[in-house]
């Protein structure tokens, strides 16, 4: 029956189990209106179950917010109590606060968290269907209980206003002073015994949402930590993700899952952190590890015996003398320091051979992406240009450059580690181009001593004319040549022509160890 205005009275109470201002309430439709993902689930559970859409959004601010608050059971509508218990046990569940780690703040990581959750969330709702059916009937209960009385208070005031037109003291035609109320006990009755059913439902049934919820969390836990390490293994930063809009962002984890290169992430993710790890490790411009004494005149390594000398002033002209003559006691050392100045540029063999695995099940063309990719890393933490070149027969070459002072596109870094040309193997085009480049930047920057990288699985000739050319370029640009034979040993055996090419050649022999080039993270 409807009330006074026209409609259907509501029951009291809030529909949201968690406590939200308008502003995240919008996060939250303004996400649902952007993910088909999100609307095909909502959809598909409306049409089966009541009130699941509120679950979904109760379930995306659990996660989103940063201080996320349950409302008390007397606080909700009767119709909302089942998902207030749904997500008073997600907040409870042991995960949770390893969930929102991952979740607060960043409605698109709350939302994957939400379809994460919803297989556990489905076979519940299955199962306590009835539960929720005891729960509406008591809110429909609590209505009708209201109905009789609403009714009554209105005849009471139309009476009261045909009594003012008639005059004081009227009555109606039988004496009474005006319609006798309606009653309202059993309706009142039956409320109160169909909420004492709901409640003892929803009691009943608090096991299973406990459980459900503790499956659904770990599966939230474990799907959001998937793709930040896969957006991690792949160099996209957090800073970078909350700036991107939804749809990309979707379209980007979707593409970094089903890539030519998805299954090799790990791998990735520990050729950067190794590298990340030897950037550490690296001394520029200190004094590294402490070996002996020598002499010199480098003030900042001077040992405090022959500081004193300057307390004394009749020795303050004996050390002005040494330091002059540069023999003052210093601590000797030995460390790393980083040569390299001009651009990084990482030839990658693309040819057939390389589709071919090694031990762990990972294929030469893994190893070497993920090991461009790192000096990518290296050269963007150091401010210097990044060129992969992908080679593979003479006729098959492809450049990408990431320059130093722009953002390096994710789009583009991997279009760069997907691309794959298949052929032959030629070193010459693809050395000479990075020779090129190295040349375009000395010339127009004033940048030398750049450093290459060749990785490959073969070994090829080389012309004498191109060799001679090649020496020239090196003499007058300063920069080094780093090999990294693939499963390809020979290559580096002595005679070979990367060995006469190469300032530092290794054999890769091991694709799951990625240790095998951390040397390589040092020196440039």
């Amino acid at each position: 029956m409807a009330d006074s205005t026209g409609q259907e009275p509501t029951e009291p109470g809030h529909t949201g189990a968690v406590a939200a201002d308008p502003y995240d309430r919008i996060a939250w439709r303004d996400l649902y209106a952007r993910s088909a993902a999100l609307r095909e689930l909502a959809a598909e559970l409306a049409a089966r179950h009541a009130h699941t859409t509120d679950l979904l959004a109760d379930a995306f601010l659990a996660a989103y917010l940063a201080a996320p608050r349950v409302r008390e059971a007397a606080e909700m509508a009767p119709s909302r109590l089942f998902n207030r218990e749904v997500v008073a046990e997600l907040a409870a569940s042991p995960g949770f606060a390893a969930l929102r780690r991952e979740t607060a703040g960043d409605p698109y990581a709350a939302a994957l968290a939400v379809l994460a959750e919803a297989p556990a969330l489905r076979l519940l709702l299955d199962r306590t269907e009835p539960v929720r059916e005891a729960a509406d009937r008591a809110a429909e209960a609590r209505r009708s209980a209201g109905r009789p009385a609403r009714t009554a208070g209105e005849t009471a005031r139309q009476a009261g206003a045909t009594a003012g037109a008639l005059g004081a003291g009227a009555t109606s035609a039988d004496g009474a002073a005006g319609p006798a109320s309606a009653p309202v006990a059993p309706a009142g009755q039956a409320a109160s015994r169909a909420e004492a059913a709901a409640r003892q439902a929803l009691e009943a049934a608090t096991p299973g949402i406990r459980a459900a919820a503790r499956t659904a969390t770990a599966q939230a836990v474990r799907v959001t930590r998937e793709e930040a390490a896969l957006m991690r293994a792949w160099g996209v930063g957090h800073g970078e993700l909350e700036r991107m809009p939804y749809e990309e962002r979707a379209r980007l984890a979707e593409r970094l899952r089903t890539g030519r290169l998805a299954r090799w992430a790990e791998l990735i993710g520990r050729f950067r952190q190794m590298a990340d790890g030897e950037r550490a490790r690296k001394v520029e411009n200190a004094t590294g590890e402490l070996i002996g004494v020598t002499l010199g005149d480098d003030l900042s390594r001077v040992l405090p015996s022959e500081l004193a000398h300057l307390g004394l002033p009749e020795l303050r002209a004996v050390f002005a003398a040494r330091y002059a003559a540069g023999e003052l006691m210093l601590y000797d050392s030995r460390g790393e320091q980083t040569t390299g100045q001009g651009a990084v540029i990482a030839c990658v063999d693309t040819s057939h051979s390389m589709y071919e695995e090694g031990p762990g099940g990972i294929t030469r063309e893994a190893w070497s992406k993920a090991c461009a990719l790192a000096l990518l890393d290296q050269a963007r933490h150091a401010r210097r240009d990044f060129v992969g070149i992908l080679f593979s027969a003479a006729d098959k070459l492809q450049v990408f450059r990431f320059p130093a002072g722009r953002p390096a596109p994710v789009e583009r870094v991997l279009e760069f580690a997907e691309t794959f040309l298949g052929g032959g193997t030629s070193y010459q085009r693809p050395l000479s181009a990075a020779a090129a480049l190295l040349a375009e930047e000395f010339d127009t920057a004033a940048r030398g001593r750049g450093d290459i990288v060749l990785i490959t699985d073969d070994e090829c000739g080389v012309t004498e004319q191109w060799t001679r050319e090649w020496q020239e370029a090196r003499h007058r640009l300063g920069f080094r040549l780093f090999g990294l034979a693939v499963g390809a040993p020979t290559a580096t055996a002595s005679g070979s022509v990367l060995e006469a090419l190469c300032d530092n050649l290794r054999p890769i022999e091991d694709l799951t160890d990625v240790r095998a080039a951390a040397d390589l993270f040092r020196l440039i």
